[in-house]
């Protein structure tokens, strides 16, 4: 059972605070606990009309394996507690991960721990997180960060995203994608993916390319080629190849290639298909193939993922 806390400040957003609370929740399902915290317990002044009642203060911290920092208004003008500084700082010492959703980046930025880093925020604060802390790389596009032991999101609902991601890491796809069912949110949507798409890409094709990727995904066994999928959006390859980047923040055949590692570690995980197997059933030809892919995309090989993983393991 690994212990999350969730550190709510004044002014804090309340999806920000309810989406790790929710997709961590206790349940027979996940091997997690979750401690809702403040820098002190009692009463906190939230965002949007909403205030909050936390029965724990910042000890929560002490024992945490992942601490999330949700997004609160004004970042721009309110800088974080020092003592909530330095319990982050703290806890990242002793190991545990910090996540921020939103506007929280700002307080993960006070802690210096972003310094030299890839980050992430709400577009609408991206460029004065970035002016403010000049040692961060900040990505406005992307909808979030991965730099191992920090991590950071965009705007609320990319919030669900990175928690759908750091359950795919540590407790495997079956595990993210029960949440994800759980929660009626799309299994997958990679960090790289286009905060908002730009105004000049037409709706229709949003839409269209949409229902592409819905059917790739349904035909991950078979051959697929940017011919294909441009023909089945009804564009250009040029055209197809340009705004699906711009959308997911991969190529067309990328994002095939990840999306079938990720379908064969689901199989790894719920079967006991042999490597050949999983690799033709996912769309990957060969084992040498899955191993490949496995080895570049997640730093393993099949064998050991599995171990770690399945089911009965």
């Amino acid at each position: 059972m690994r212990r999350v806390a969730v550190v709510v400040q004044e002014g804090a957003k309340p999806l920000d605070v309810g989406i790790p609370t929710q997709v961590f929740t206790t349940r027979a399902s996940m091997p997690y606990s979750v401690d809702v915290c403040g820098v002190r317990p009692g009463p906190i002044a939230g965002g949007d009309g909403l205030s909050y009642h936390v029965e724990h203060g910042l000890e929560a911290l002490e024992k945490a394996d992942l601490v999330f920092v949700p997004g609160y208004r004004h970042p721009d003008r309110d800088a974080p507690p020092e003592a909530l500084t330095e319990a982050l700082q703290r806890a990242h010492a002793r190991g545990a991960r910090l996540a921020a959703i939103s506007t929280g980046a700002f307080a993960l930025a006070e802690t210096g721990l972003l310094d030299g880093r890839r980050a992430t925020t709400h577009w609408h604060y991206s460029r004065i997180l970035a002016e403010r802390f000049p040692k961060i790389q900040v990505d406005e596009r992307v909808l979030f960060v991965d730099e191992g032991s920090v991590l950071t999101s965009a705007g609320a609902a990319s919030g669900i995203d990175l928690c759908l991601h750091i359950l795919r890491k540590e407790a495997g796809m079956a595990t993210a994608n029960h949440a994800a069912r759980r929660l009626v949110a799309a299994p997958y949507r990679s960090g790289g993916q286009a905060q908002y798409v730009p105004q000049s890409v037409p709706e229709s094709h949003g839409e269209r390319f949409t229902r592409t990727r819905e059917w790739a995904l349904r035909r991950l066994g078979e051959p697929l080629d940017i011919e294909q999928l441009a023909a089945h959006a009804s564009v250009s390859t040029r055209t197809f190849s340009r705004r699906f980047r711009d959308e997911t923040g991969y190529t067309p055949m990328q994002w095939i290639m990840r999306a079938r590692v990720d379908r064969a570690r689901e199989l790894l995980e719920e079967t006991d298909l042999g490597v050949e197997e999983v690799a033709a059933s996912a769309g990957l030809g060969t084992a040498t193939n899955l191993r490949r892919y496995f080895r570049r995309v997640l730093g393993t090989t099949p064998t050991e993922y599995r171990r770690t993983f399945s089911r009965e393991g």
